[in-house]
C-alpha cells in the first residue's frame, strides 16, 4: 500500500512540474535586465558635496574604446545628473574641481560561433520524416558562421576631492545593467533610477 501511495505521489508531482511556467521563457525586456552596484564600503558619500560627468560616452567593444555621444547618451548623463541632485550633491563643470567624476561606458562583447549543419540534422530531423527510414543523410563540408554583440551599461564613480593628496583616482562607486533593452530611449531614467534605488548610501551632506 504504501508503495502505491509513492508511485501516485510521484506522479503527481510529474504533472505538476510538467505544468510549471518556465521562469526564463517570456520574459519582457525589463525582467530581463541585471542591475549591480558596487562600492568602497571605507568610503563616506556624505563627505562628497560636488559632482562632475563626462560630456561623452566611451563604447568599448572588445577592448577597442570610442567616445560618442548619441541622443540615448544624452539622456543617460541626464538622468545620472538628476539622481545626483536629488540626493544632495552640486554638479559643477570639471574644471571648478568637483568632489566626484562620473563616467559613463558603453561595454560590447562581440563573438562568433560555427554551426556544423550536418549534426543538426543527424540530431534533430530522422530520415524517417521524410518517408526514408532506412537512408541516412550525406553532407559534404557545410559550416556556418554567427556572430552575437551582447551590450551593457557602466557607470562609474571616482575620487576626484582625494586625488591630489593621493595621486590616485580611486573608484568608489560603479553601477552595472546588463539585459535586453538597455539602450531604448523609453527605459533611460527608470533604469538609472533602479541603480541608485538600490544604492541608499549615495547622499551628500553638504
Amino acid at each position: 500500500m504504501k508503495r502505491k501511495t509513492v508511485a501516485v505521489a510521484c506522479a503527481v508531482i510529474l504533472i505538476a512540474s510538467a505544468c510549471t511556467k518556465d521562469p526564463l521563457k517570456n520574459l519582457s525586456d525589463e525582467e530581463s535586465r541585471i542591475y549591480i552596484t558596487q562600492r568602497d564600503s571605507t568610503v563616506n558619500f556624505a563627505n562628497f558635496n560636488t559632482f562632475s560627468i563626462a560630456d561623452s560616452v566611451a563604447y568599448i567593444n572588445n577592448n577597442q574604446l570610442v567616445t560618442r555621444f548619441t541622443e540615448v547618451d544624452a539622456q543617460f548623463i541626464e538622468a545620472i545628473k538628476n539622481q545626483m541632485q536629488q540626493r544632495g550633491f552640486v554638479f559643477v563643470p570639471r574644471n571648478q574641481n568637483p568632489d566626484i567624476g562620473i563616467t559613463v561606458s558603453r561595454v560590447y562583447s562581440t563573438y562568433q560561433g560555427i554551426i556544423d549543419y550536418s549534426d543538426y540534422y543527424y540530431d534533430y530531423w530522422d530520415p524517417f520524416y521524410w518517408g526514408y527510414s532506412g537512408s541516412s543523410y550525406f553532407f559534404p563540408s557545410y559550416y556556418g558562421v554567427y556572430q552575437v554583440t551582447e551590450g551593457a551599461l557602466s557607470i562609474d564613480m571616482l575620487n576626484l576631492k582625494d586625488a591630489p593628496a593621493t595621486n590616485q583616482i580611486k573608484s568608489v562607486w560603479n553601477g552595472f545593467i546588463r539585459g535586453s533593452g538597455i539602450f531604448s530611449s523609453q527605459n533611460v531614467n527608470s533604469q538609472v533610477e533602479a541603480l541608485f534605488t538600490q544604492s541608499h548610501y549615495l547622499e551628500s551632506n553638504p
